[in-house]
């Protein structure tokens, strides 16, 4: 299964992943040590085994799409600066305009970037995988703020011993 998950996601992803733009997330930390392309990639892969492991059925290639691009912000959250000092409750909508500037997106892709941070965002998610990338999204921000997700490499091993 696992190598069966790395091939779709990578078939889902690759118009998205040659994007010079999504490239340059690599320039800007997330949380912890992760950059925000790593938590971004994190995300997608994890939403796909969810929804594989609980048989959700869904888009899959709008989950990968919509969480790879669910943090398209593309600017350095950490520094002070005013116009995004709410960045909490403000970056899913300059993300969506930028995903909406750059790419041809779906109506679920759009719902996941612009859900994904609910309840800080006060409109629920309005599908499945709008629904799985905010759960997803959270459980990796938490995990990499504590300092226990390295991005990549350790989402790489967790697939390998697991025999996802």
């Amino acid at each position: 299964m696992r190598e069966e998950i790395l091939r779709d996601f990578y078939l889902y992803a690759a118009d998205v992943l040659a994007s010079v733009k999504v490239q340059s997330m690599e320039g800007f930390i997330q949380h912890g040590k992760v950059n925000c392309l790593q938590h971004c990639i994190g995300v997608a892969i994890f939403s796909l085994i969810l929804v594989r492991v609980l048989n959700i059925k869904c888009n899959e290639r709008s989950l990968v799409r919509g969480a790879l691009l669910h943090d398209y912000y593309l600017y350095d959250w950490h520094k002070k600066e005013e116009w995004h000092r709410l960045h909490g409750f403000s970056h899913a909508k300059t993300a969506h305009r930028n995903a909406i500037r750059d790419f041809e997106l779906n109506d679920i892709e759009q719902e996941i970037i612009k859900k994904h941070m609910w309840p800080l965002n006060i409109s629920p998610p309005g599908c499945r995988e709008a629904w799985v990338v905010n759960l997803v999204d959270t459980y990796c921000s938490t995990l990499e703020t504590l300092g226990r997700f390295y991005g990549l490499s350790f989402l790489q091993e967790k697939i390998m011993k697991a025999g996802v």
